[in-house]
């Protein structure tokens, strides 16, 4: 017999509430990457969907395979960490990147940068 099947209620509810929060964090993410205009709107969206979304489908996939192998399945913490960790940090550097191209293109470089 499949060991999945024997799954209790309540936990295949709670993965599906947390599966489906974690689509929709994720999706909403993605609208605000198509929706919005400016390059500095457009990388706020994904970053916060990505973060939060994966969070809750890990917290999801933890639920579901620490019942279903009778033990705590815990390396999608490690997963969870590095994306907490480098999805902000990524937003950082592009913005950062951005923000230095839009003013050396203005002709009013950030301090440290010489005039083009």
């Amino acid at each position: 017999m499949n060991q999945f099947a024997e799954i209790p209620l309540w936990v295949a509810l709670l993965v599906a509430f947390f599966l489906v929060l974690g689509s929709v964090l994720t999706l909403l993410g993605a609208i605000g990457l198509v929706r919005f205009e400016t390059f500095y709107q457009r990388v706020h969206a994904p970053t916060l969907g990505t973060t939060w979304g994966v969070g809750a489908i890990l917290i999801a996939s933890m639920i579901f395979f620490s019942v279903a192998q009778s033990r705590p399945v815990l390396h999608e913490i490690l997963i969870a960490v590095f994306v907490t960790v480098t999805t902000p940090v990524t937003l950082m550097l592009l913005a950062r990147a951005a923000f230095y191209r839009d003013r050396a293109e203005s002709g009013n470089p950030p301090p440290g940068m010489p005039k083009l």
